[in-house]
């Protein structure tokens, strides 16, 4: 997976959120606007997959380059506690949402977000919906988190507390930029 080098330093501020119940809401139903849309889950996704996830949601926010080896997200990737959900529309990928519950009790958003051209159309509010309610069907779970931050989606925030999340902590952090994308040729 090609990386693109960093650039400055910028700082942003990173908000801590947790829920301690599942929320009383029903499963969402997929936003319908004309386009055929499912949320699949990724069975041992390779990590070039997750990578250009990442980059397609978070390259808009500015969101930090990985820094982790493609071995390192690979085994990530395939801890059967870590489970990455991808909203396929139109045939290609727009969306996703990663849980990591490999901590006891406690499972986190670990990611969450949508490709600019998705972004508008109701799916926000169904994949933070559906990714609180997938955690919350793991056994044992007493708390769910979740971090966004200043360099996430403007509503990011909102959404996670009409969803039921409440700010624990937050503080602020200087991380670099990302650098312009690089191309593989």
């Amino acid at each position: 997976m090609t990386r693109p080098p960093e650039a400055e330093t910028a700082g942003h501020r990173v908000m801590f959120l947790e829920m301690a119940a599942r929320p009383g809401y029903d499963w969402p139903q997929v936003p319908h606007d004309g386009v055929a849309a499912s949320l699949l889950r990724a069975e041992a996704p390779p990590a070039w997959y997750f990578g250009v996830l990442y980059a397609a949601v978070g390259r808009p926010h500015g969101w930090a380059a990985l820094h982790e080896s493609d071995a390192e997200l690979s085994a990530w990737l395939a801890d059967p506690a870590v489970t990455l959900w991808s909203l396929i529309r139109a045939g290609w990928p727009q969306g996703f949402f990663l849980l990591d519950a490999r901590a006891d009790g406690v499972s986190q958003i670990a990611h969450l977000g949508l490709v600019p051209e998705a972004q508008g159309l109701g799916f926000g509010r169904f994949l933070v919906r559906t990714a609180i309610l997938t955690a919350w069907e793991r056994p044992g779970l007493e708390r769910l988190c979740v971090e966004t931050s200043s360099r996430d989606h403007p509503r990011a925030l909102a959404a996670y507390q009409q969803a039921g999340f409440a700010v624990v902590a937050q503080e602020e952090r200087a991380a670099p930029m990302p650098g312009p994308p690089q191309g593989d040729g």
